[in-house]
């Protein structure tokens, strides 16, 4: 059936109707397909007749990326004169510099628009109006900051919103004020959420009405400076979270103000979620142990994943040691993403758990490790093979001699 895709105007009222005659469902997977191949094609077959306008812009409009300041303008302007078509967008990216931002505030306004660019309001009008939107992302400059946050504060507009990424571009690389959009943390549907470069001082979640359990179940914290009595505050909210992710560089900049140093203080902040988390992950070099973690009541946890072997087990003191280390009662995986032996305390103590490894973890199968300058000791991987621990190690040659019995 030729359908005339370069023009829908030549399409033959037969071949119309023969077109509409299929089923909505049919009629979507080849809009979906024609729209891979060409948008310009589809928004043709979009004038063929209502049906066609209809489902076309279901896909038109599913995902919309916004790269510059000017074109969140132009889409605000033509969704205020048909706002049905935000019921249409399931996803959202916004991303652009500041200095874009910076020149269009400068130069004159958007030709017929209403909205001020320099103003975040109108952005998050627009995004009220996607009823249907389930992911966002937000990569803007910070002057958009407490605009958007005022989008969480609810009454929640994004009814349907499961996946949110959140990233304000700051003068010289500075953290933004994640208390700016702290009520994202309340979002009832919200499922994923990613946070970069963002600080949380210790006020934590200070308001009077607090949200019911959310559905949050993954949390990303990306080269954040969040205080650690925060975090756990706002930790309470989610109903079951199953994984937590918090990363840090070995030298922050700027400097770390807000954050503990010890990341047992970060384990503690969990614990409120502990019978539910399934994956742990702290890529933060700068901290460090004092004690051995506690963590059997982390009934759930079968993945944990720490920079050093010492924030797992604690430096090095003056007092008696404990040789032994509260585990995940299921732990199937422990990886350390740092060389191992920088301390022989600690060392010494991480081969005696190996070696108890089937009373204090009977479910432990694999520990992941990298090479390091002077490579994993015989001691370990001699402890690994006869507690029957599968040993990766990150960066070792496939030939190594040491590693090929399993």
């Amino acid at each position: 059936m030729s359908l005339g895709l370069n023009d829908a105007n030549g399409i033959s009222c037969a071949q119309r109707e023969r077109l509409t005659a299929l089923p909505d469902e049919i009629l979507l997977q080849i809009f979906e397909e024609l729209g891979r191949i060409s948008r310009r094609d589809l928004c043709n077959v979009s004038r063929v007749n209502k049906t066609c306008h209809r489902l076309s812009d279901a896909i038109l409009y599913k995902s919309i990326l916004f790269e510059t300041p000017e074109f969140h303008l132009t889409f605000s302007e033509s969704l205020s004169r048909r706002p049905r078509r935000g019921s249409a967008i399931y996803e959202v990216k916004l991303s652009y510099p500041s200095s874009e931002l910076s020149q269009l505030s400068l130069d004159a306004p958007v030709h017929g628009s209403h909205l001020d660019p320099s103003r975040s309001n109108s952005l998050s009008r627009t995004l009220s109006i996607m009823s249907n939107l389930e992911k966002l992302d937000i990569s803007v400059p910070d002057v958009l900051l407490h605009g958007i946050g005022t989008l969480f504060n609810g009454p929640f507009d994004l009814a349907c919103l499961k996946s949110c990424s959140l990233f304000y571009q700051c003068a010289n690389d500075a953290y933004w004020d994640l208390r700016e959009n702290i009520h994202i943390f309340a979002h009832p549907t919200l499922e994923s959420l990613t946070i970069r470069r963002a600080k949380l001082d210790d006020k934590g979640f200070d308001h009077i009405e607090r949200p019911h359990e959310t559905a949050l179940k993954k949390l990303y914290l990306i080269e954040c400076d969040i205080n650690d009595d925060s975090l756990s505050d706002l930790l309470e909210l989610p109903e079951a979270l199953e994984e937590f992710v918090m990363t840090q560089v070995e030298e922050p900049e700027p400097e770390l103000e807000e954050s503990s140093d010890n990341v047992g203080d970060y384990i503690l902040a969990l614990q409120s979620q502990a019978e539910f988390l399934k994956s742990i992950t702290i890529d933060f070099p700068t901290l460090t142990g004092r004690k051995a973690l506690r963590m059997r009541q982390f009934e759930a946890l079968t993945t944990l994943r720490l920079s050093w072997d010492y924030q797992l087990f604690g430096k090095s003191s003056k007092k008696p040691r404990l040789h032994s280390v509260g585990l995940p009662p299921i732990m199937e995986v422990l990886e350390f993403f740092n060389d191992l032996g920088t301390d022989d305390e600690v060392n010494d103590l991480l081969l005696t758990v190996i070696e108890q490894k089937n009373i204090i973890a009977r479910t432990w199968q694999t520990m992941v490790v990298v090479e390091g300058d002077d490579g994993v000791s015989r001691e370990i991987k001699d402890a690994c093979k006869s507690a029957g621990l599968r040993l990766d190690i990150i960066g070792a040659m496939d030939t190594d001699t040491d590693t090929d019995d399993d």
